[in-house]
């Protein structure tokens, strides 16, 4: 039986293929697109799943979309009839492409699908799949618990809002997976967070990265500013926003002006620059946001005494949260959806289908989440070039280029990072998910004091801040961080081991917010916050073996088993996906070396290229 997942129309578009259980093939539009967070109809991710699964579109037997639009839609209205009049820019703004489109989506897509198998005025070749479609939140548990190496766990799934639910909490066991509770919109962790990330002048959807690695160069002087006034936060971690400091509900911004007026002025314009204000209300909604998911936490261990937890959800990307969890709550493991957010959402629909809809039993993975199993793959489900592919698209590129074997391009590739060039990384097949794990990455070497400068402002065009995450051998993660077990998806922060600390002398202690980040703070630094932390990917031979043959290689060199690992774009760009556009973002950065299966390019050797800077206007900076 073959399923194909669609997440669409919101953002994140993406795809997904499950044929008989299995995790065939999964993409966000994105990047093929080249559009960032492309909410357009996957129709390029979709091609791509039906061309790894050897199938037309017609040979599916299920599809299922990600939401319910009429449930939203029906939370739309009630929304905007408890607050009128307020709101009624935003209700003319919304209605229109609702009453067009949205509200009619089950055509919409029919059309769609009928484009996909050929010209839509003419007879089709084959019936239509059936279509089905599945709660926002129940897309998100299934993400998070099928694909999960645990028989019975308790699932969390925390985001902005799907159709009325924002945060809510499921018993998975088996095949089955059961609603417990949820949280409702207007009330909202993930918006809370987000509104704080309007508020210091980023980007909301994607900026609140930012936030969370902006986080510790602040203290949390704004917390109790924050209990007091916006957020209800009871004992068991349930909570109720103070909606009079909030426009996300009815209005087309995140904050008001009275939230302005709390926290003593207008949100940071865009590019200006971070001032310890920042910094500061970024640490206190970190703090916030850590205690609500560790309440939770203990609130499900408490009521259904399970073992394990899966996570889901945009707000379970927030690694430092996670790691918070895993330390210090009462679970034994938790294991989280490497694509938490709205892609994520295709994969969780397609799996519903297998399990929920066609009643199939669930074989879960042998190997526990400590060693890295899941039927995840890694989450290396893109797409993926051969050599003699790559040699075309570069030749079409006008690149130069060595072709090397496999061993020869590990010894020179160590080595070229051992002198502290940056490579560009392009690998077998593209991760699913907003991280870049070894197969569309960006490296360099973790004991270079430099390498964080030079990799945020010279390659990636980003703030300074921005902390980098280290790759490290799995067998290896627990001589550098205080770290037992695999973290494979770059989902969990764990503190540098103390004996590869570098304390702080008296003069470097009194600095504050950015300066601290040229006080090299272990023997790790690129990879080392300033809060000695670090957003660990653990890296296996069976997933990706030619990443771990690197950092072995780079290893017997060097005696160091870690990495710098940055997703390969530049800052408002998705991560790249063909050899072309792999190609295109090492000519227009920095970067010294780019690898694409066995060919190794030098940017020294690269034909002369007139200096542009236009196409930086291609990509929205955020």
């Amino acid at each position: 039986m073959r399923i194909l997942g669609i997440s669409a129309y919101y953002h994140d578009s993406a795809a997904a293929l499950v044929a008989d259980g299995e995790i065939v093939a999964a993409a966000q539009e994105e990047r093929f697109t080249r559009r960032k967070h492309d909410a357009g109809f996957p129709a390029r991710a979709i091609a791509y799943c039906l061309s790894e699964g050897a199938i037309d579109f017609g040979d599916l037997d299920l599809v299922v979309f990600y939401d319910k639009p009429l449930l939203k839609f029906e939370r739309l209205l009630e929304t905007y009839v408890d607050n009128v009049p307020r709101g009624f820019g935003s209700f003319v703004t919304a209605m229109p492409v609702w009453l067009k489109e949205k509200l009619y989506l089950k055509s919409l897509l029919k059309k769609e699908f009928a484009k996909l198998m050929g010209d839509e005025k003419r007879a089709l070749p084959k019936p239509l799949p059936k279509l089905l479609f599945a709660e926002h939140h129940q897309s998100h548990a299934a993400s998070a618990f099928y694909p999960s190496p645990f028989e019975r766990a308790a699932v969390l799934c925390l985001d902005g809002v799907g159709e009325w639910a924002t945060t809510s909490a499921w018993m998975g066991e088996g095949a089955s997976l059961t609603p417990l509770w949820q949280i409702n919109f207007p009330h909202s962790l993930g918006l809370l967070y987000s509104a704080f990330t309007y508020y210091t002048g980023f980007k909301v959807n994607s900026g609140e990265y930012k936030v969370m690695g902006l986080a510790p160069y602040g203290e949390p002087k704004y917390v109790d500013l924050i209990y007091k006034n916006l957020i209800e936060l009871g004992e068991d971690g349930t909570f109720r926003l103070n909606m009079e400091y909030f426009d996300y509900e009815t209005g087309l911004r995140m904050t008001n002006e009275r939230f302005s007026r709390l926290f003593g002025g207008p949100p940071r314009k865009s590019e200006s620059s971070v001032t310890r204000k920042e910094m500061d209300l970024a640490r206190s909604i970190q703090v916030v946001t850590e205690d609500v998911v560790l309440r939770l936490g203990r609130t499900l261990h408490r009521e259904l005494g399970v073992d394990y937890l899966c996570l889901a959800g945009g707000v379970a990307l927030n690694c430092v949260a996670n790691g918070r969890l895993l330390r210090e709550g009462p679970f034994k493991d938790i294991w989280i959806q490497p694509a938490a957010g709205d892609a994520g959402g295709a994969l969780g629909a397609a799996l519903l289908g297998w399990y929920h809809y066609s009643g199939k039993p669930r074989k879960v993975a042998e190997v526990r989440v400590r060693d890295g199993g899941d039927s995840m793959r890694g989450s290396y489900l893109g797409i993926s070039f051969s050599q003699q592919e790559v040699r075309k698209r570069l030749d079409a590129a006008g690149a130069k280029y060595v072709e090397l074997s496999d061993g020869e391009l590990i010894a020179k590739v160590a080595e070229l990072l051992e002198q502290e060039n940056v490579v560009g990384w392009v690998q077998g097949r593209m991760e699913f998910g907003p991280r870049a794990l070894g197969a569309r990455s960006i490296i360099g070497d973790a004991r270079s004091s430099k390498m964080q400068s030079v990799m945020n402002l010279k390659i990636k065009y980003r703030e300074s801040f921005r902390p980098f995450a280290p790759a490290v051998k799995a067998e290896k993660v627990s001589e550098y961080f205080e770290l037992d077990r695999a973290s494979p998806y770059m989902l969990l922060v764990a503190p540098v081991r103390k004996n590869l600390r570098r304390e702080m002398t008296r003069e470097q202690e009194k600095l504050f917010g950015i300066e601290k980040l040229h006080v090299p703070r272990s023997t790790i630094p690129a990879v080392t916050h300033v809060d000695y932390s670090a957003r660990v990917q653990t890296v296996h031979a069976d997933t990706n073996p030619r990443f771990h043959a690197l950092l072995s290689e780079f290893e017997r060199r060097t005696g160091c088993a870690v990495l710098v690992n940055t997703s390969f774009n530049v800052r408002g760009e998705p991560i790249v996906c063909t050899p072309e556009d792999a190609y295109r973002c090492f000519m227009r950065t920095e970067m010294d070396y780019l690898v694409v299966e066995n060919c190794l390019l030098a940017k020294k050797d690269q034909p002369e290229c007139a200096k542009d800077e236009s196409w930086k206007k291609e990509f929205e900076l955020d």
